[in-house]
């Protein structure tokens, strides 16, 4: 019986060099699937959903951010955790409510001031960050432009190269520079840009004291100046014409809200220099537009840079092996329930643009107008999926990769949101439910599919007796346990 043929291996009908060469392929080929994308995050500051022109705001033009939306996904119900800086920032970087902290004192935090005194040997500020979980997936860490984080969450110290700390000059220019560099490793880099937060000191500026005109004259040349660009009419047309026909008009929600509660009014008196109350009690209508209208001129200011960094990208050759996410820290109430600043929970605060682009994976011209999103405890996932790791967050959070990419996914059903004078929960239907405690229990129900303007509320409403019993279980029991 003749023995069983011998399989022939393949490799011995190739030359040494031909299998040097086919090996050297077969590597590129498993480095390159294994590369994850570059990574950018713009994050402007002090901008509402409503602000850019791909959102149907006709008072303003923004190419860039446009551009972003346009070639990839554009959410419209992108919220916040907490609608003021530091605590914005602190769920960015963490995954988690900035309540989830307790300051020097042991209080929750829930401002500015409680979110920069988180102690750094707390228990809770622990290495679980975005730079710890991004160094340890293998890229390389990149920040330029506003800070206003907690010790724990310096930039230099959890692992950044720190490109610049001026937020309204050089930033765009350092981070395009970087871009258009040759890298051997995936980098992630954080471009924090300053405006549209200058129209602050509208308010700030027009009700403060003499002596405090001069701090400001002293401490803030750069942002007063181009808030006076921002205020400047365009040339050639009359003010007549002007606010015929190039100012925006007041929103739709101008007055403040029917039987608004009592711990906003607190919340206004309280300031010591007074120009949250001032503004509404004594800005005129004429000036209350002046202020949409530099608002529109400070974020196509921070477009500009937007585009700069883009350009760059375009340049570069890399725009396919790069993931974009462009968002907000926070909004600006901007004249509805005729008020300025944020921190309060109305949309125009806590709504902020959020959208993404990766050409080849992200498919473009995605509006997402259901899903609701925190980008405080979304972001984080989400990066960490896309470096091929696991980040651990608040479990309430959740990668937007699979909405990215078009797959159909569960998705929450409900948001929460802190505040410093309230919390809030927001349902998938349009319920959103606010709960004050700044000035004892109160408690506000919306329909924003009813009321988009929450120009009213309908917490008597016996209609909405039942809605309001749900709600207040997702509060209590879901989002705010305790509280």
């Amino acid at each position: 019986m003749p023995k069983p043929l011998k399989k022939r291996s393949m490799i011995g009908t190739f030359t040494r060099p031909v299998l040097v060469l086919l090996g050297l392929l077969l590597l590129l080929s498993c480095k390159e699937q294994a590369r994850h994308p570059n990574i950018i995050l713009i994050l402007t500051d002090q901008q509402s959903e409503s602000m850019m022109s791909s959102s149907g705001n006709q008072y303003l033009h923004t190419p860039a951010m446009d551009y972003i939306a346009n070639n990839g996904i554009r959410f419209t119900r992108a919220y916040v955790t907490n609608p003021v800086c530091s605590p914005s920032r602190v769920s960015l970087m963490t995954g988690r409510f900035p309540g989830f902290y307790k300051d020097a004192e042991g209080r929750q935090v829930r401002n500015n001031a409680g979110a920069m005194d988180i102690p750094a040997n707390s228990p809770e500020a622990s290495g679980d960050n975005l730079a710890s979980y991004l160094t340890n997936a293998g890229y390389d860490l990149v920040y330029g432009g506003k800070q206003h984080l907690p010790a724990f969450l310096d930039p230099d110290l959890v692992g950044f190269h720190v490109l610049t700390e001026d937020a309204r000059g050089e930033l765009a220019s350092k981070a395009a520079d970087y871009i258009r560099a040759d890298h051997d490793k995936p980098y992630f880099m954080a471009v924090s840009l300053i405006n549209p937060h200058d129209i602050c000191f509208m308010a700030i500026r027009d009700f403060a004291d003499s002596t405090y005109q001069q701090q400001l004259q002293r401490n803030f040349k750069t942002e007063l100046t181009l808030l006076d660009k921002a205020l400047e009419l365009p040339g050639g047309v009359s003010r007549e014409e002007f606010f015929e026909q190039y100012c925006p008009p007041l929103p739709p929600n101008f007055e403040p809200q029917e039987d608004e509660a009592k711990a906003i009014e607190l919340f206004l008196d309280r300031d010591p220099r007074s120009f949250r109350s001032g503004a509404r009690e004594e800005y005129t209508e004429e000036q209350w537009r002046m202020h949409r209208w530099a608002y529109a001129r400070l974020t196509e200011m921070a477009d500009a840079h937007v585009q700069e960094i883009l350009d760059a990208l375009i340049e570069s050759g890399k725009e396919e092996e790069t993931l974009i996410l462009f968002t907000s820290e926070h909004g600006d109430n901007d004249g509805s329930h005729r008020l300025e600043h944020k921190n309060v929970l109305y949309e125009e605060s806590v709504k902020v643009p959020f959208t993404a682009m990766w050409k080849g994976h992200i498919p473009a011209g995605q509006v997402n107008d259901r899903q609701l999103v925190s980008v405080g405890l979304d972001l984080l996932p989400t990066l960490a999926d896309y470096a091929g790791i696991t980040a651990e967050t608040d479990p309430r959070g959740s990668s937007l990769r699979p909405l990215f990419e078009g797959e159909k996914v569960d998705w929450r059903e409900s948001l929460g949101i802190e505040g410093e004078i309230s919390r809030a929960v927001i349902q998938e239907g349009g319920i959103k439910y606010i709960r004050y405690d700044a000035a004892g229990f109160e408690e506000r129900l919306m329909d924003l599919k009813e009321d988009p303007y929450e120009t009213t509320h309908f917490t008597h409403d016996p209609a909405y007796k039942e809605q309001l019993e749900k709600i207040r279980i997702e509060f209590e029991e879901y989002w705010f346990e305790g509280h």
